[in-house]
């Protein structure tokens, strides 16, 4: 899975308060509301922004704000609503556009995340961030021919942005070019080496080689480095069922799942790992369900098809 980071923007004032002026409030709210989301506190950064809202309904950076609050909590049409109705007031509102198409896309409506981007695009032609979205677009599309383009366009903007590396070489997986997606690897380690999803995808490209072992010790890394990201959970446990540590793998499938139960690999994970421990009948189960929703995803149609003949997997 693609990195995809949502570099949020919230708009900061910095003013002298002389009077309670309805003006002075409603940006001392916004103001509060700010602190509020620098320390992650979403739900209450969301009340101060309302708070403002309340005084000053068009008051287009705390609607803005508020949607920030609800994409990071996960409540995407409330987001869009917000950042729709600051763009309806300023029609050229870039950031509005660029966090709408990040919800759209995290709400599944791939082809509005799009027409934000190309939207984006127009109004910042020098700008990679609408390139970015489109790649994002794409990818979740699966139009990986159309999203490697865009993020070769975006990078030709900006060559020094990790994000856009990691992405690259993540379609570059999908299409099974090995080598140029750890290329992009390592270039974006020498940018920013911290960054977990690097290491992350050099385990997938471990797996898809066979080196589970490696495998592992990579995602471990991306594990020390970002403890709460429930994809590389799941990735780890994965892999630990190739090395025959059932019960270790199916630890981590299961806190992966906990953190996010719509993640259908940690569903296909769990599927493997019943068919490995010879359940057919929870084997079909899960590997079933996952195969109606996206029969693309790797390894489900196999283990399906061995869960229902009754046979032991290998896992070669």
């Amino acid at each position: 899975m693609a990195l995809k980071r949502i570099c949020f923007l919230f708009l900061v004032f910095s003013v002298f308060l002389s009077c309670d002026s309805p003006d002075d409030k409603k940006t001392r709210f916004l103001l509060k509301g700010n602190v509020k989301i620098q320390e992650r506190d979403y739900p209450r950064a969301r009340e101060y922004y309302e708070e403002a809202l309340q005084i000053d309904p068009d008051f287009q950076e705390a609607m803005y704000n508020r949607g920030i609050t609800f994409l990071m909590m996960d409540d995407y049409p409330k987001a869009i609503e917000d950042f729709s109705r600051a763009i309806s007031l300023q029609n050229d509102y870039r950031d509005a556009y660029y966090q709408r198409g990040l919800a759209y896309l995290d709400n599944g409506e791939y082809y509005k995340s799009l027409a934000d981007a190309r939207k984006l695009i127009e109004l910042e032609p020098e700008s990679s961030r609408g390139h970015f979205l489109q790649g994002l677009g794409h990818e979740a599309l699966k139009n990986y021919g159309e999203a490697l383009r865009a993020f070769d366009t975006a990078l030709a903007l900006d060559q020094e942005n990790v994000d856009l590396y990691v992405n690259r070489a993540t379609i570059n997986f999908y299409l099974k070019n090995l080598d140029e997606a750890w290329k992009d690897l390592e270039t974006a380690e020498k940018i920013n080496p911290g960054e977990a999803h690097i290491y992350n995808l050099r385990s997938m490209i471990a797996f898809e080689r066979e080196d589970y072992q490696d495998a592992v010790e990579w995602v471990e890394k991306a594990i020390s480095i970002n403890s709460g990201h429930p994809f590389f959970y799941n990735n780890r446990g994965l892999y630990r069922l190739f090395l025959g540590q059932l019960d270790e793998g199916l630890q981590d499938i299961n806190l992966s799942i906990k953190q996010d139960a719509r993640n259908l690999y940690a569903l296909r994970n769990k599927g493997i790992y019943y068919q490995l421990k010879g359940d057919k009948d929870l084997a079909v189960k899960y590997l079933q369900e996952v195969y109606d929703k996206d029969p693309e995803i790797p390894l489900t149609e196999k283990y399906l098809m061995l869960a229902e003949h009754d046979d032991t997997a290998s896992g070669d």
